[in-house]
Order: structure tokens, then C-alpha cells, then sequence
């Protein structure tokens, strides 16, 4: 994990102006099903390799001699209150879905919607150095943008990069037998919302801070080896909402052993406090029916919305070895919390060992 400084010279709470946090603010999968449905006109353009119909992280353009364009945007209102670190999880959570494909990102563009009459001119800047700095550390610049006056914050990007066609990696073509990892542990929701009621713990505050500011750049590189078979980033649908996608795009189910999932070290103290978002009860509403049933415990925290989560990987067995040499090169130290089967009656299986 990184340990990211950036400068702050401001009181200001950005959360206190926004009535979501983060990825928390992403309309619930039912939702989106429903507003996606009214939707009938298609154009088919033959080189559109990934677009609508998989449900992926970013959209995908084969431009000739195995290369491909991977375009995505993503934005949402704060979940720090500090401007600049604002700005850099914003950023690093928007080029996550270009490295989540197996693609390096090559440039962005910014999203900006801010209240004039609230919040002040600097305060912006501010988001937006924030951003650059980000953007700086992913090794590409914020090359314009699209700013309007509103009633809360809200920032992000639009994203372009790029890959070779063989290296790109969807959340649909997971194979049997393949060994689930996730390169981020889980409960940042959970932190949020445990700092919007004042109770957040100043060294859980910077756990939480310093998780969301590193780039999940390893995504580059894992779309190289062949024995990742499928590859998303974990965000506002928590990590049964992304692996439930998962699984059904590629036609299986998924048993996952619930003491092996990764979670931030102290986490039970904020559920025991219950700083649950309300994210997270739309995520179970959606596809709960989906999972096996599970204990309140393994739902609040498995449903937990993420923001700038970690990649959730499928690696068959026999990459094992090659995938964790290269997850210790990039400091991880990941442990498989469980693996891909033949469809069964649940399309994820929650074990709780």
C-alpha cells in the first residue's frame, strides 16, 4: 500500500455538502437494469469489441494492428473532506477501469460540478491539483475538461488508454477451476460512513486515505499473462455485486470461504458501530437472491460499496505461481478467498471458512 502525501492548507469538510460518499453514490444495479431497459436503440459498429452487453469496466475500440482504444469516465460527490485527496480518489478510481481491462492509460479529461455560491473557487482548484497529482503518478495528464455550477461537489474523468487486443482482459470470460484474488481489502464504505459520523479513528482515517490514492497499476501487466482469465476493479457494487457480474458472464457460479476475504485490519470495530452505508443494503436488494445466505456480518461487509477498490482476479490454477510472483513485485501479498464452478443453484456461494 502506498503511503501518499499531498499537501492540505484547508478546514473546509467537503462531505458535509454532498448527500453520498464516493462509489457509495452509484445507483443500485436494479436500478440501473431498469433505466438501462428503456433504452432500445443500438449501433452496431464492428469495431466495437467491448461496449454495453458485458457489463464491463470501460469500452473497447480495436483500432487495427492488434491494438485497441479503451475509453471510460467515472465521477461521484466527495467521501474525504479534504479537496485534494478528494481529487486524487477520484482520479485513481476513474483510470482503475483502464487498468482493469489490461490497458495503460494515455490521457484524461475532468468533470467538474461545483456549488459557486457554497463552496469557493480555491477549494476547486484545489480538487482539481489533487487530480493532477494523481493523474501525475499513473503517468498521464488531465488534458482538459467540462466544468458547471451545481448543487453539490461532484468530480471525475474521462479516460483514454490503450492495449494490445490479445492483452485485454473482461469480467465475462472467467474459466472453471480459476482462483479468485482480490488486490485490496475490503470496508471502505464502512470507514466513510464511520467519518461522516465522527467516529473515525485518525490512524483508520489514513489506512482508509492511503488505500484509495494507490493505482491499481498491476492491471497493466496482468493482462500479459495468460493465465488471467477475467479481471474487474471492486467498486460501488461491493465485491459480491462485481463477482455476481462475473460469474454470470461467464456462466458460472462462485464459492468464496469467508474467512480468507481481505478486510481492513479493524474493521469490526466501525461494524460493531454499525457505520453502515446505505449503499450497501441497495447492493443486497439487488442481487441478494443471487448469494447463498450468509450471516449480517459477511452481507454488510461483502456488500460494502468501495470506492477505488482493488482488482478482483481469476487466475487458473496452473498461473498460480507466475501470478503471485508478479503481485510481490508490485508489494502485494495475496492469499485466493475462493474459486469458480459449473453453475449451481446460487451464483455465489458464501462459505464461512
Amino acid at each position: 500500500m502506498e503511503n501518499i502525501n499531498l499537501p492540505s492548507d484547508t478546514i473546509v469538510k467537503l462531505t458535509q455538502y454532498s448527500h453520498g460518499a464516493g462509489c457509495g453514490c452509484k445507483i443500485s444495479p436494479k436500478v440501473l437494469n431498469s433505466i438501462l431497459a428503456e433504452c432500445k436503440t443500438e449501433f452496431p459498429d464492428p469495431f466495437l469489441m467491448v461496449g454495453n452487453s458485458t457489463l464491463d469496466d470501460a469500452a473497447v475500440y480495436d483500432i487495427g494492428n492488434n491494438k485497441v482504444i479503451i475509453s471510460t469516465t467515472d465521477f461521484f460527490m466527495p467521501i474525504v473532506d479534504d479537496p485534494y485527496d478528494f481529487g486524487g480518489i477520484a482520479s485513481v478510481n476513474a483510470i482503475s477501469d483502464i487498468f482493469a481491462m489490461g490497458g495503460t492509460p494515455l490521457m484524461a479529461v475532468a468533470i467538474l460540478c461545483w456549488p459557486v455560491n457554497k463552496l469557493s473557487a480555491k477549494i476547486a482548484g484545489q480538487v482539481i491539483e489533487g487530480a493532477k497529482q494523481a493523474c501525475a503518478r499513473a503517468g498521464i495528464a488531465i488534458a482538459g475538461g467540462h466544468s458547471i455550477d451545481g448543487p453539490e461537489p461532484i468530480f471525475g474523468l474521462a479516460v483514454t488508454g490503450i492495449a494490445m487486443k490479445d492483452q485485454i482482459r473482461l469480467n465475462c470470460t472467467a474459466t472453471e477451476g480459476c482462483e479468485l484474488y482480490l488486490t485490496k481489502p475490503l470496508g471502505i464504505g464502512i470507514l466513510s460512513t464511520a467519518q461522516k459520523q465522527g467516529i473515525l479513528k485518525e490512524e483508520d482515517r489514513q489506512t482508509a486515505r492511503n488505500l484509495m490514492l494507490t493505482i491499481n497499476a498491476i492491471g497493466k501487466e496482468l493482462g500479459k499473462l495468460d493465465e488471467v482469465k477475467a479481471m474487474t476493479d471492486v467498486t460501488g457494487f461491493g465485491l459480491l455485486g462485481h463477482l455476481v457480474e462475473m460469474c454470470e458472464g461467464s456462466g458460472l457460479s462462485a464459492e468464496i470461504y469467508a474467512s480468507l476475504v481481505p478486510k481492513i485490519e479493524n474493521i469490526h470495530f466501525y461494524m460493531e458501530n454499525k457505520t453502515f452505508p446505505g449503499g450497501t443494503f441497495r447492493n443486497f436488494d439487488s442481487y441478494g437472491h443471487k448469494v447463498s445466505p450468509m450471516s449480517d456480518e459477511h452481507k454488510h461487509l461483502f456488500c460494502d460499496p468501495q470506492t477505488s477498490g482493488g482488482l478482483l482476479v481469476a487466475v487458473t490454477p496452473e498461473g498460480k505461481e507466475s501470478f503471485l510472483k508478479l503481485a510481490g513485485q508490485y508489494g502485494l501479498d495475496l492469499l485466493s478467498f475462493g474459486k469458480l464452478k459449473s453453475k449451481g443453484e446460487y451464483i455465489v456461494d458464501v462459505l464461512p471458512s
